[in-house]
């Protein structure tokens, strides 16, 4: 009996507890964001947009994504809410679809993560993206442009494509 209480312990000991591999895996996600952000290489995936002075959406079934590279900036995200210039829906959907070097391109460490702005030049606008990435992954976007209402979006980073391979 003695015996078997000394072997069912020890198998135990050797497990490591609950909060134990969860602490592990968030200090991992919180290197693997430090590690993105800080290399300007990561997906933006939105989940909700809000767009300024109408209601928040869900965007399960319209997802939309931009795409961050040191030298490229990609957007592909649908778009709510008000127009000031016809110019803003030139193209086929209306959504936010940029793909340009940022003009600007800046990351800042803040107490709970990281401020992410960049300027980019589409080929009828100018947006101004300013991305608050937290320390685990989950990110807000706001996207300001000369010809429509401001919108904010928010979701998580991911690594791209590529380098998920």
């Amino acid at each position: 009996m003695v015996l078997f209480a000394f072997i069912a312990t020890s198998g135990f000991s050797q497990k490591k507890p609950r909060r134990e591999l969860k602490a592990e895996r968030k200090i991992e996600k919180q290197k693997l964001v430090e590690a993105m952000v800080t290399a300007r290489e990561f997906v933006f995936n939105a989940h909700r947009a809000m767009p300024q002075g109408y209601r928040s959406m869900d965007l399960t079934t319209n997802p939309g994504s931009v795409e961050f590279h040191p030298d490229m900036i990609k957007s592909y995200l649908p778009y709510f809410g008000r127009a000031t210039s016809a110019v803003a829906y030139s193209g086929s959907d209306g959504g936010i679809k940029f793909e340009g070097k940022p003009d600007e391109y800046t990351v800042t460490v803040k107490k709970k993560g990281y401020q992410v702005s960049a300027v980019v030049n589409g080929s009828n606008d100018v947006y101004r993206l300013s991305l608050f990435v937290g320390s685990e992954g989950s990110a807000t976007l706001t996207i300001i442009s000369d010809n429509r209402s401001t919108i904010t979006y928010s979701g998580e980073i991911n690594a791209p494509e590529k380098a998920r391979e």
